[in-house]
């Protein structure tokens, strides 16, 4: 419920700070006297888009905050939803700045003005003779029936398993096409696949083989290099081992009379084992070097087709070779198991379909199950508003077509009077039958739904009399179940109000500004007075305005 509002810089109010409890309360005032802009200030709060020209100084920001109560609503999810912060007692802050920028805060955290619309929408329900054309909307009548067969559960699961459906088909249109176009494809993937297999390709095979090649087509230089490399470490005269070796022996004499001595003679020893290593590794490149030079046309044609296959398929290295070669493989097999995967796929879908008709013939059932219920209490209550003859004539029927709330189509129709003709709503209804059949639907939906707070804005115009009376007794019944608000002119509704408030403008200096009052019992006598006979009050207006607070 909404606990306080407040205004600053917004049209004809300067500062405004009021507080709301619970029931229904009543808001009067002159015609103009600015009902519409505390209606306009509320509608920033949920969500509606600011307009720099609502600014009364045009060089300071407007501030509209309100307070809601939102313990008993059962809306921690919907906070987690929308990624806001929760708490019982939610503070909402609209700013438009000067500049014409709009900000939107919920709990001192910024937040973005869809998901404020969509929290509103579980806040207030503002509720004016425009908003009747809701009532012609399928889905808000869809709405209306569900809650009476509450389906609510129900639809969840629909909307759930409609989405898996959609899903399952569009894989499954998805694989259709993929297998169209690959069956095209099959035949030349194939034959760059078996090109890319009988080369065997392995990482490295291109440089291990260009080594090969320079090794055999320099193969008689390599081994004269070697073979004057044995002269030169291991001749018995000259070679570099025995030279060393000497050499060793001669420090061994020198190296007990001193360490540094002894040091050098290490050092020589190191460099002859490194130097017999090197030379058996001569030995052993010499004897790897047996090869045929045959295989060098070989290795030149594989070289070559490596090379051709490279350029082919536009990359650089042989890794990318067998990446595509993985990939011509996957796709390969892909298309010659694409049945197997089709036919899953098609269980899949037929599987969602299935489930997806049982819960809309589900949801259909319950819909007829409600539809009397709903036509009956609404035939009663706008009896009871003057609309004795008023009839319904609800009727769904089960379609091909899966909507977003099911396969049900619609027909809502109504005739007002004996020998009329049923007809659809927004044909058969006039502006003042529709706010009162609106009214209607709202109090049974207070008695199905936790609804918002809800603010009638004038909803009673054109009626009087025993009918508005009535709707002031169908507002004080909703009001036990929710906060009502309601903007009237009427005496008989706002003598009904637990809580009652003026509006009104006033003159401060060279300014008019709107503001708003709460009366206590004196004011309400004097304010339900002057609705009755006008600004000159009777004894008998006061009479008249007591017996009706009474």
């Amino acid at each position: 419920m909404l606990t306080s509002l407040s205004i600053k810089n917004y049209a004809l109010i300067d500062i405004l700070q009021v507080d709301f409890n619970q029931g229904l309360t009543i808001i009067t005032g002159e015609t103009g006297a600015g009902k519409s802009i505390l209606l306009g200030g509320l509608s920033l709060i949920l969500g509606k888009r600011a307009d720099l020209s609502a600014l009364k100084h045009k060089d300071e920001k407007c501030i509209i905050e309100a307070v809601f109560d939102v313990t008993n609503y059962q809306l921690e999810n919907l906070f987690k939803q929308l990624d806001f912060d929760f708490e019982p007692q939610t503070i909402i802050r609209r700013e438009i700045l000067p500049s014409g920028k709009s900000r939107a805060f919920v709990n001192d955290s910024p937040v973005n003005l869809s998901g404020l619309q969509v929290l509103g929408n579980h806040l207030i329900d503002i509720h004016s003779q425009h908003e009747t054309i809701q009532l012609v909307n399928d889905d808000f009548q869809f709405r209306v029936i569900d809650a009476l067969a509450k389906n609510e559960q129900s639809l969840d699961q629909y909307k759930k398993t409609l989405t898996d459906y959609k899903s399952s088909q569009k894989a499954y249109d998805a694989l259709l096409k993929f297998q169209a176009e690959a069956l095209k494809e099959q035949d030349y993937n194939m034959f760059l696949l078996t090109e890319l297999q009988e080369v065997n390709l392995k990482a490295g095979d291109l440089e291990e083989l260009e080594e090969q090649y320079e090794t055999l087509n320099n193969l008689e230089e390599i081994k004269q290099t070697f073979e004057s490399a044995d002269y030169l470490l291991n001749d018995e005269q000259l070679g570099a081992i025995n030279s060393l070796t000497q050499l060793k022996n001669n420090l061994q004499r020198l190296a007990k009379f001193a360490s540094k001595y002894e040091d050098l003679y290490n050092r020589v020893g190191s460099s002859i084992i490194e130097l017999d290593d090197i030379y058996d590794e001569i030995n052993t490149l010499q004897d790897n070097l047996d090869l045929d030079t045959g295989q060098i046309d070989e290795i030149s044609n594989r070289i070559d087709q490596i090379s051709s296959l490279l350029r082919k398929h536009h990359v650089d290295d042989v890794l990318k070779l067998i990446e595509i070669r993985e990939e011509l493989s996957k796709k390969v097999t892909d298309t010659e198991n694409i049945d197997s995967e089709l036919l899953r796929k098609e269980e899949e879908v037929q599987k969602a379909l299935q489930d997806l008709n049982a819960i809309s013939k589900e949801i259909h059932d319950k819909r007829q199950s409600a539809i009397p219920t709903l036509s009956k209490e609404l035939e009663k209550i706008l009896n009871q508003l003057g609309m004795p003859n008023a009839q319904f004539q609800i009727s769904l029927s089960l379609s091909d077509t899966f909507h977003s709330n099911g396969k049900d189509t619609l027909q809502f129709q109504f005739k007002a009077n004996k020998g009329g003709h049923f007809n659809d709503l927004k044909k058969a209804a006039s502006g003042g039958e529709l706010s009162r059949i609106m009214l209607a639907i709202k109090l049974i939906l207070s008695n199905y739904v936790q609804l918002p707070s809800i603010v009638f804005d004038e909803i009673d115009s054109g009626v009087s009399g025993e009918i508005s009376n009535k709707m002031g007794d169908m507002m004080l019944e909703m009001s036990k179940h929710m906060q009502v608000f309601t903007i009237t002119h009427l005496p008989q509704i706002a003598a009904k109000g637990h809580n009652h408030y003026k509006v009104f403008k006033e003159d401060v200096g060279q300014v008019t500004q709107t503001s708003l009052s709460k009366l206590d019992h004196d004011a309400r006598i004097v304010e339900i007075a002057q609705m009755l006979g006008g600004e000159k009050i009777s004894n008998s207006a006061i009479a008249h305005a007591k017996q009706l607070l009474n």
